[in-house]
């Protein structure tokens, strides 16, 4: 800690990297995180809503390339490449039903282009955090071209034997 004359201790540079900036003040965290809530669908409350039958309130939509599709996308999703948005999603999507868009996973920024020309056009939008790549890895079913598939749940990523991670 560093003290100047007077002052309140500073903390140095090098004293906690994880409070080198601190937290948020409460009310400004819960703006942020909110807002985040606002954007983003999670793999396993997606799955959930879609599994539970009858109309989820919401379409999927799948924002990767053909050969990616067919590759494996989320059963009942909708195809609709990030690049076509703009001249086809008023003829596939109704626009009084919210849109969740997914790409290949975290490392990959196309689920977030989609959403951003969908929110253009007057959608309302939110991103399925982790994409394809998580969805396949919490042990979900996907649609490919030979079919449909699941794989086993990826330890790390969802609780083995259950499709509730508690969270």
């Amino acid at each position: 800690m560093t003290t100047l004359p007077g002052a309140a201790p500073i903390p140095s540079f090098s004293d906690n990297p994880v409070l080198r900036v601190p937290p948020a003040a409460p009310a400004e965290a819960a703006a942020y995180f909110g807002a985040s809530l606002a954007f983003h669908a999670d793999v396993s409350d997606v799955a959930a809503a879609l599994a539970a039958g009858g109309d989820p309130g919401f379409v999927v939509l799948d924002s990767r390339s053909a050969r990616s599709w067919d590759q494996g996308h989320v059963p009942g999703a909708v195809h609709l490449p990030t690049a076509r948005i703009v001249g086809e999603a008023e003829r596939l999507l109704d626009p009084a039903v919210p849109v969740i868009t997914y790409c290949w996973g975290p490392g990959c920024d196309g689920g977030t282009r989609a959403a951003l020309a969908l929110a253009r056009l007057g959608y309302q939008v939110k991103e399925m955090l982790g994409g394809i790549e998580y969805w396949i890895r919490e042990g979900f079913e996907t649609e490919t071209s030979r079919g449909r598939e699941r794989r086993d749940a990826d330890p790390l990523t969802a609780p083995a034997g259950s499709a509730d991670c508690g969270c």
